[in-house]
C-alpha cells in the first residue's frame, strides 16, 4: 500500500469480477482494497478513510441502498460508484437520487469504470479542500442559514460576494427551502445592515391592495383607507424590500414596480407628491421566471431589470448532510421551548432522514421535527417517532446503533504553567486527542468524532491527510 495513495473500496461478492475491477485500477494512484459484503465494507469506512467506493448494489447480506444510506449516516466521505445489472438500473437512478456520485451498467469496459473512478476523486478532493477553507477561516454560515453542504457553500459565497454591492438579488427555489432566509443574510452582511429589513409577501396580498402596501396611500384613497399609510418601499428606506414570491404580482403593478427601479420615488395612491426611497430590492420565486417572461406573465424589462445577481437556493434533498444539521437544530429549539428532554437522533432514525426526498423541503423538515417534539417523551429519537410515510418504504430497517461509548477522559489542566520547551505544536496535540479518542471507541471513526463533538467528515480528512503527508505529522 502507498501511503499517498486515496484508498477505493470495491464492494462485489463474485470474486472473479472483483478481481477484474482491481486489475482495471491497477495502473491508477490508489490504493485498492476489495470486499465481499456490506458487512465488511461498512466496518472497513467506519475504521479508514475512504475515496471512492465502488459498490455492486445486490450483495448476499443488505442492498447497495441500504449500505448507501449507513455510509451517509455514519459521516464517511466517500463518493460512492453503484455498479448494477440492466434490470436494476431504476435501483441504482434511486441510489443517485439519495446520493451516490454515479452509477455503471454491466458489463462495463475498463475504460469506463477508469473514468468514473477519476471523475469521483476529482470531485472527492474539491469536497475535502472546500471543507478545509472553510474550516480554516472560521466562517459559519451567514445569517439564519444552517448548513455545510457544497451546494449551500455556493450560496454563501455568492452571497458574500453580492451583499457589499445594491445590485438586485433574485433568488430562486422550491417552496420551503428558506428564500426569506437568505434574504435577510443578504441585508445583514452588507452596508444596509443597520437599516430595515422589510419582506412582502405578495401571493398573501389582494391583487387590488398590492400598490397600497408597497407604494402607501393618504386618507380617502379609497374606501376602507382611513388614515395615511407609508407602504413597504418608504418603509425600507435606508435598508432592503424583499419582494417574496414576485411571481404572483399581476402586469399592471409590474408597470408601476419597474418605474420605481428607474425612477427611485415613490408616489402613494391618492397624492401627487413623489417621495424619494433609497432601497435595495431582493425579490424571490418559486417559479421559473424565465419561463414566466415567455409566457407572457412577468414583463420582460422587469425581468432583466431585477436579475441582476441571480441566486439559485437548493432543495435540501440536493443538501448532502444538511438536513442532519437542521434536524438537530430544531430538535434542539423545540425539545428546549416544550421543555422536553429529547436531544439526539437514532442512526436508524437519521439514516432514513437522509433518504427521505423531503418535497417540502426545510419548511416541512421543521414541521415533522416540531409535531415529533410534541407527541414524544424520552431522550432519543427513534424510528417509530418519525412519521410512518417516511421510513415504511424500506424493505428492511437500518442495523442495530452501536452501543453508546463515553468520551475519552481528558488530560486535567496542569497545575503549574508550561515551560517553552513543554510546548508542543498544535498539531500534535490535535494528532494525540484524536488517535486517542480512535482508539478509546475501538477504532470507529464515528463514534470518535461523536465522543470528540466534531463531524466524521474532518476526522477522516485529518487521518488522510496524516497518512499522505498533507497534513502536518
Amino acid at each position: 500500500m502507498n501511503a499517498h495513495q486515496p484508498t477505493v473500496l470495491i464492494v462485489e461478492d463474485v470474486p472473479a469480477l472483483a478481481a477484474s475491477y482491481s486489475a482495471f485500477l491497477s495502473r491508477e494512484p490508489v490504493f485498492v482494497h476489495t470486499v465481499s459484503n456490506g458487512a465488511e465494507a461498512l466496518a472497513y469506512l467506519e475504521r479508514r478513510p475512504v475515496a471512492v467506493a465502488v459498490l455492486d448494489v445486490h450483495l448476499p447480506d443488505m442492498n447497495g441502498l441500504e449500505i448507501l444510506h449507513r455510509i451517509r449516516a455514519m459521516g464517511a466521505p466517500a463518493d460512492v460508484i453503484v455498479i448494477t445489472a440492466e434490470g436494476s438500473v431504476k435501483l441504482a437512478v434511486e441510489a443517485m437520487r439519495e446520493g451516490a456520485f454515479d452509477f455503471i451498467v454491466k458489463p462495463f469496459s475498463k475504460d469506463r469504470l477508469v473514468v468514473t473512478v477519476r471523475n469521483a476523486l476529482e470531485h472527492r478532493r474539491l469536497s475535502d479542500r472546500l471543507e478545509e477553507v472553510v474550516e480554516q477561516s472560521g466562517e459559519g454560515p451567514p445569517g439564519r442559514l444552517i448548513g455545510q453542504s457544497l451546494a449551500m457553500q455556493v450560496v454563501y459565497r455568492i452571497l458574500r460576494s453580492a451583499a457589499p454591492t445594491n445590485a438586485t438579488v433574485f433568488i430562486t427555489g422550491e417552496s420551503g427551502v428558506g428564500k426569506e432566509l437568505c434574504a435577510e443574510a443578504l441585508h445583514k452582511l452588507s452596508k444596509r445592515k443597520d437599516g430595515p429589513f422589510v419582506p412582502v409577501n405578495c401571493a398573501a396580498i389582494p391583487k387590488d391592495l398590492m400598490e397600497s402596501e408597497i407604494f402607501g396611500h393618504v386618507k380617502g384613497a379609497f374606501t376602507g383607507a382611513s388614515s395615511d399609510r407609508k407602504g413597504a418601499a418608504l418603509l425600507a428606506d435606508g435598508g432592503t424590500l424583499f419582494l417574496d414570491e414576485i411571481g404572483e404580482m399581476d402586469l399592471g403593478m409590474q408597470t408601476k414596480l419597474l418605474r420605481f427601479l428607474q425612477e427611485k420615488t415613490v408616489q402613494r395612491v391618492g397624492e401627487d407628491n413623489l417621495r424619494r426611497a433609497d432601497v435595495r430590492i431582493v425579490c424571490a420565486t418559486n417559479r421559473d421566471p424565465q419561463a414566466e417572461v415567455m409566457a407572457g406573465r412577468f414583463r420582460e424589462d422587469l425581468f432583466y431589470r431585477l436579475h441582476v445577481v441571480p441566486l439559485e437556493l437548493p432543495p435540501l434533498r440536493e443538501r448532502d448532510g444538511d438536513v442532519l444539521l437542521l434536524s438537530r437544530h430544531f430538535l434542539e429549539l423545540f425539545a428546549k421551548e416544550d421543555g422536553k428532554a429529547l436531544r439526539a437522533f437514532s442512526p436508524e432514525a437519521e439514516a432514513v432522514m437522509l433518504a427521505y426526498p423531503w418535497p417540502g423541503n426545510v419548511r416541512q423538515l421543521q414541521n415533522v421535527i416540531r409535531s415529533m417534539v410534541v407527541l414524544n417523551d424520552g431522550d432519543v429519537v427513534t424510528l417509530d417517532m418519525l412519521p410512518k410515510t417516511m421510513w415504511s418504504r424500506h424493505a428492511t430497517p437500518p442495523a442495530p446503533a452501536p452501543q453508546a461509548v463515553q468520551a475519552p477522559p481528558q488530560a486535567p489542566p496542569p497545575a503549574t504553567p508550561l515551560a517553552a520547551a513543554e510546548i508542543r505544536p498544535l498539531e500534535d496535540v490535535i494528532r494525540c486527542a484524536i488517535e486517542g479518542a480512535i482508539d478509546a471507541c475501538g477504532g470507529s471513526i464515528p463514534r470518535a468524532a461523536a465522543a470528540l463533538q466534531v463531524s466524521p467528515s474532518t476526522i477522516y480528512r485529518r487521518v488522510e491527510g496524516w497518512r499522505t503527508g498533507e497534513l502536518p505529522k
